[in-house]
This record gives C-alpha cells, sequence and structure tokens, in this order.
C-alpha cells in the first residue's frame, strides 16, 4: 500500500503542485485585499478644522432655508435659541440681541462640556461662547465665536482662550495624524458641540 501511495504521489505532474500553490497564494491576497481599512478616530479633528479669522477662533456656516423669508428664519432660530439657554446644562446662557427689524439674534452662553462621566469620575469643563445669527430672505447667517474655557475649577482653576488652546498649533501633532491628550479633548468636544448646533439649525430651516 506504502508502495502504491509513493508510485501515485510521483505520477502527479509538478504543473498540478504549482497550480495549487498559486491558487492558495491568490486567495491570500484576496483575503488581504477585502480588509477594512484603519479608520483614524480623529481624522475630521485634525488641522483645517478650527478655522481662524484674523487671529480669532470663528466657526461659521451659511444655512440655506430656500422660501422661507428673514422673519420666518428669524422666528424660527430665535425660539431654538431661546431654548438652548434653558436646557439642564446650561449654567448662565441668555439671549442678548433680538432686533427683529434687521433680523439679528445674539446670545451668550455658558455652559457645561463633558469629557467623561464615569460612576466615581466626571471631567467636564465650563464652555463660553456667544452665537451671531444673521437672517436674510433664503438664508441664515451663523457664527460661532469668543469661546473660552473654565476647567478644573474646584481643584487648580485653568482659563483657556480658544486661539490659545484648541488651534492646529496647539492641539494636533505635528504629523498631522492625532490630537494631543488634554487640549485635544477641547478640540474634539468643541467641533462636536459646534456641529450639533450648526445641523440642528440646518434641521430646522429645511
Amino acid at each position: 500500500m506504502k508502495k502504491f501511495l509513493i508510485m501515485l504521489l510521483a505520477a502527479i505532474p509538478v504543473s498540478m503542485w504549482a497550480q495549487d500553490n498559486n491558487w492558495e497564494i491568490a486567495e491570500e491576497e484576496q483575503q488581504e485585499a477585502v480588509q477594512p481599512e484603519k479608520v483614524n478616530p480623529d481624522e475630521k479633528y485634525l488641522r483645517g478644522a478650527v478655522p481662524l479669522v484674523d487671529g480669532k477662533v470663528v466657526f461659521s456656516k451659511t444655512i440655506e432655508a430656500p422660501g422661507k423669508s428673514a422673519a420666518q428664519i428669524y422666528t424660527i432660530l430665535r425660539d431654538y435659541i431661546e431654548k438652548m439657554t434653558k436646557a439642564s446644562y446650561q449654567i448662565n446662557s441668555h439671549l442678548v440681541i433680538e432686533d427683529t427689524k434687521e433680523h439679528t439674534i445674539g446670545a451668550s452662553f455658558e455652559e457645561w462640556l463633558v469629557f467623561r462621566k464615569a460612576a466615581l469620575m466626571l471631567d467636564r469643563t465650563r464652555l463660553y461662547y456667544v452665537l451671531e445669527v444673521k437672517c436674510k430672505n433664503g438664508k441664515a447667517e451663523v457664527c460661532m465665536t469668543h469661546i473660552h474655557y473654565l476647567y478644573d475649577e474646584y481643584r487648580k482653576p485653568q482659563r483657556y482662550k480658544a486661539e490659545e488652546w484648541i488651534t492646529d498649533d496647539e492641539a494636533v501633532n505635528k504629523k498631522n495624524t492625532r490630537l494631543y491628550p488634554v487640549s485635544g479633548k477641547f478640540r474634539r468636544k468643541t467641533i462636536d458641540r459646534k456641529d450639533f448646533i450648526f445641523n440642528k439649525f440646518e434641521s430646522l430651516l429645511k
């Protein structure tokens, strides 16, 4: 029996062994090709995500509102901003400009920005900013400015201005691949907050 197996294997052409080997290599290459690409969780927060205007951090967006008048847009956004100032995470926020003739809105915010919350740990900062809204026929021009923070106020209070803390130079590594641990968390959460507000305004004006 053993001699028969040896003879049988010896009778198989070498080319068939090569074909089998090539198939295995091709399968391995195919498996490697379908592996998902690694996603950088910091990608949307890297360089360019925090714009500077005349040296100041200014987030701005023009939100289209087809078919809506300046007065209609003003009413919708004014009512929502007032609702924002009364949310549970607000500290001392209020409307400061309500101009029904020019259709402009201004609001000053002081609110909690939470980095991490667990059973025995709460990492958060006070976030201060100003929202400015100019309503025109068919659109709203929105700006988020004067951003600053009060952090670790119960142990060692630290005050940061956005221009000194969340800019590209202060919060992103030189290779532009990741955020720095401390300033980066401020940058990340501030961008998230800005995105939430602007996206909410956009949904209200659809």
